[in-house]
């Protein structure tokens, strides 16, 4: 075994045997991940990679979303009813449910209408007392536009609860599905609060989800145990580890090696080789995801749109996806990808043309081009296999209309943070999609309610009027006439470069058995097992 992969498995507290591949009746699986979680606390983060190893494995929520579904289906909540005004929903909570007993913490009692009390006021209420801890940036909360849209949430009894909204909502019960909407224990936060420890709740996490944390070192392994006490039922598996692989020919380089028994994100170019492997299989699926270059709009020259117009002719879309996607990406023009519904098919893409490009520069007054700065992921996305290769031709692109641009990146927590603050001239981001409604794309990521940390920075009052009539209408055909509307409106403002939708590959070793590739990007073990 590769002395890496012994040195993170052995600050995890795992031995060399428990991840033998001969050594499958140990139940252990191991997960080559491509990076570290920004936290333990899903109300707090904003990446997939952050959700795979929080709140898909440790927490549930109200509503859930499973396997390869796109429906909601119930959680926490085993049923609910909506009064006739759409305003009132009221939850009727699982009983028994039991939390996770860690080396720091066993609670007294089991989940109920208090630890859904916590969890969302923790969010809603400015004056809540762990309102601000670990920074209190409560980034896909905001982005529904939480704070408005939801008016209170109220105890019936030990498992009902009421919640009411200021406005009819027709996304509510997909929002609800949301890894943000995780629910916490109050019990524990309680007891951390009373020993003057409250960031613990959201790096030592306590859930009532499949697997029960163990220890984590990061860039390097996680390790979870599972929860014998699952109300689902106890997970097939003893032992999940995510051992942190940055690298995707690592990764590969450890699938082969049966180091790992499933792998995310790989190499467009190593595809056809690990197809021909007998000891791997490879799945795919049409990718419900959206790769893209985010102007920040705040800052000049970017809040003039003649500039974001000029930078799409700039860039040339076909090469670009030609060379980084392998054949794995189609080229993108709308905000959504083609699967979903509301997509309009009229709006045209913006072509390569670097004359005109120019033409618009001069018009905005850059006759001569400017510099400015065009951040890459230093992570592989389902949406972005390499975003460094992609950053290098851009900016060959750019140059081209005099555009300097210098590439700039960060370790991905922080590489996210300081996107969310806007430091950023250009950035390159993108999105999977939670459940299966548009308002997912662009509520979370072109509102007026997400500009303060979205990536664009992007709050254009009539787009925003359409999106917000949308959700408050329940007709399928009516909702779609005004996000298509709200896509042209897109189109000619020009927040983002669209680059490309991908195909969703997953990798795993042949002797793993119920695993599912998830449509929205999410890695979730619980139902896996080994041969």
């Amino acid at each position: 075994m590769k002395r890496y992969l012994w040195q993170a498995l052995a600050v995890a507290g795992l031995t060399l045997s428990a991840i033998a591949p001969v050594q499958a009746q140990n139940k252990t699986l191991v997960y080559c991940s491509e990076g570290s979680p920004e936290t333990f606390n899903p109300q707090l983060a904003t990446s997939g990679t952050t959700f795979d190893a929080s709140s898909i494995a440790i927490y549930n929520r109200l509503v859930e979303v499973r396997g390869s579904k796109t429906e909601a289906e119930p959680g926490l909540a085993q049923s609910w009813t909506v009064s006739d005004d759409g305003l009132t929903y009221t939850f009727y909570l699982r009983r028994g449910v039991q939390w996770h007993t860690t080396r720091n913490f066993t609670p007294t009692r089991p989940f109920n209408a208090d630890d859904v009390l916590f969890s969302f006021k923790r969010m809603m209420d400015e004056k809540h007392p762990y309102h601000k801890v670990s920074g209190g940036n409560y980034i896909y909360f905001n982005e529904v536009d939480g704070p408005n849209l939801i008016k209170s949430v109220e105890k019936v009894d030990d498992y009902t609860v009421k919640i009411t909204l200021t406005k009819p909502d027709a996304t509510f019960i997909s929002i609800l599905t949301l890894h943000s909407f995780s629910i916490l224990s109050a019990e524990y936060a309680d007891k951390l609060l009373k020993a003057g420890t409250p960031e613990r709740l959201d790096t030592d996490p306590v859930g009532t989800g499949p697997f029960v944390l163990v220890n984590y070192q990061k860039d390097s392994a996680i390790r979870y145990t599972k929860n014998d006490k699952y109300w689902r039922g106890a997970a097939k598996i003893d032992t999940l580890v995510f051992a942190i692989t940055k690298d995707a020919s690592i990764r590969y380089q450890k699938m082969r090696a049966g180091e790992c028994h499933v792998m995310a994100y790989p190499n467009p170019a190593e595809i056809e080789s690990m197809k021909a492997d007998k000891n791997l299989r490879v799945l795919q699926q049409e990718g419900f995801n959206i790769g893209y270059l985010a102007f920040n709009t705040e800052k000049k020259p970017f809040n003039d749109k003649r500039v974001r117009q000029a930078i799409n002719m700039a860039l040339n879309k076909a090469n670009i996806v030609k060379a980084v996607y392998l054949g794995s990406g189609t080229p993108a023009t709308n905000p959504i990808p083609p699967t979903l519904w509301s997509y309009n098919k009229s709006v045209k893409d913006y072509q390569y043309n670097v004359n005109k490009a120019k033409e618009l520069l001069a018009a905005a007054g850059y006759p001569n081009g400017f510099e400015a700065t065009l951040w890459w992921m230093p992570v592989q996305r389902p949406y972005n296999p390499n975003a460094k290769a992609m950053a290098e031709l851009m900016q060959a692109d750019l140059a081209k209309v005099g555009i300097k641009v210098r590439l700039v990146s960060y370790e991905w927590g922080e590489y996210l943070d300081r996107l969310r603050k806007g430091e950023h001239d250009m950035g390159l981001l993108g999105w999977t999609g939670d459940y299966g409604d548009p308002d997912n794309f662009f509520g979370n990521l072109l509102s007026c309610a997400a500009a303060g940390s979205s990536t664009a920075r992007w709050c254009h009052k009539p787009f925003d009027d359409l999106i917000v009539k949308a959700r408050q209408v329940s007709n399928q055909a009516e909702r779609t006439k005004l996000y298509e509307q709200a896509q042209v409106i897109f189109k000619e403002e020009a927040p983002w470069f669209t680059i490309a939708h991908s195909i969703a590959t997953e990798i795993t070793r042949s002797n793993v058995t119920g695993y599912q590739i998830s449509p929205f990007g999410s890695h979730d073990f619980y139902g896996v097992e080994l041969k």
